[in-house]
């Protein structure tokens, strides 16, 4: 078995391999509150095997502790078999999705499983990473709107600095990495430094948010386009005239700030001021809150409601389809909406 989760808390795990691969693996079961002890050649493995809850075969060739994992099996021990830990550093970029732990992927999981230090961003589910890494040292460098307080050449320095030491480094960023997440400046730095290092997608806020709000950024009869754009720094002109003239659905991520900005610059295109609009703030998460307003009242409702950050915000007909849905139910029942 691969990648196989397991309750270890409490449990007896024998890692079989040679160190240093298993070192990585003794760390990561140890802060899980497991009780791990190691044996480097089969025959050990065999005399102590009766001590064993949980065998992980954790060596760079796995095949010659065949006669060990038989002998599990045979007596019922669970097998796990995993990559013995690699002596150089490596870095790995992951999406950690719009906010919620249980929206991070399973490759992602696996990779913080084996992390030595974490350096997360404010976005995405990092402040409850911690419990899928016990074994991890977290480094908070999240960046807020006029205030970051660890700049991108530093941040990019020191998970570099951290995988040339051999630490097993991971960028954890919120949503996709690719996705206004400065990911590809942390893999050229990488790359170009000679650090191996690799990239899990997260699911990004652009589609989910909207979609745990139930808008969708699509819908048959609808649209058949939408664009997603940040609005951290305010649209030009002739954006507005491209973006109005595609008639889809519009996501915008970093623009709360910009909002009146953007409402008047649509309008201005020509854009309907009935136009329908929601503001998703801390989307996936316990904290979601959905504001409904159209155009020209977006940015009055917005300031009326306090609405702030973490928040996507969709322009386009689906925006309204959810209250659509709802009133087309109430009428069912007789209610008026």
């Amino acid at each position: 078995m691969s990648n196989t989760t397991f309750e270890t808390q409490g449990c007896t795990v024998m890692l079989a391999g040679d160190f240093p691969g298993t070192r990585k693996a003794k760390a990561h079961y140890g802060a899980q509150g497991a009780h791990v002890f190691c044996v480097s050649t089969p025959d050990t493995g065999l005399s102590q095997l009766d001590k064993a809850g949980l065998l992980i075969i954790c060596d760079a060739a796995p095949e010659r502790f065949h006669s060990l994992r038989e002998a599990a099996r045979t007596q019922g021990v669970p097998v796990i078999t995993r990559p013995p830990a690699i002596d150089s550093g490596q870095i790995t970029l992951i999406g950690g999705g719009p906010g919620a732990l249980d929206l991070l992927t399973v490759r992602a999981v696996n990779a913080l499983g084996d992390a030595d230090l974490i350096f997360a961003d404010r976005l995405g589910p990092s402040g409850l990473v911690q419990s899928l890494a016990p074994q991890a040292l977290l480094v908070d460098v999240g960046k807020r709107p006029g205030h970051h307080k660890v700049a991108q050449v530093q941040i990019e320095h020191q998970i570099l600095s951290a995988a040339l030491a051999g630490s097993n480094v991971v960028r954890l960023k919120g949503g996709d990495p690719f996705v206004f997440g400065r990911g590809f400046e942390e893999l050229s730095a990488a790359t170009r430094a000679g650090v191996a290092v690799s990239v899990v997608p997260g699911l990004s806020s652009c589609i989910t948010v909207p979609a745990a709000a139930g808008i969708p950024v699509t819908a048959r009869g609808v649209n058949t386009v939408f664009s997603v754009i940040s609005a951290h720094d305010p649209l030009q002109e002739h954006q507005f005239k491209y973006l109005a003239g595609l008639e889809g659905t519009i996501i915008i991520l970093m623009g709360m700030a910009t909002l009146e900005h953007t409402a008047s610059g649509f309008q201005h295109q020509g854009m309907a001021a009935t136009m329908p609009c929601a503001i998703i703030e801390s989307g996936t998460t316990g904290e979601q809150r959905v504001t409904h307003a159209t155009l020209q009242t977006v940015a009055q409702v917005s300031r009326a409601r306090r609405c702030s950050n973490p928040a996507v915000i969709v322009i386009g007909e689906v925006a309204a389809l959810p209250q659509k849905l709802l009133a087309e139910e109430l009428a069912e029942l007789g209610v008026n909406a």
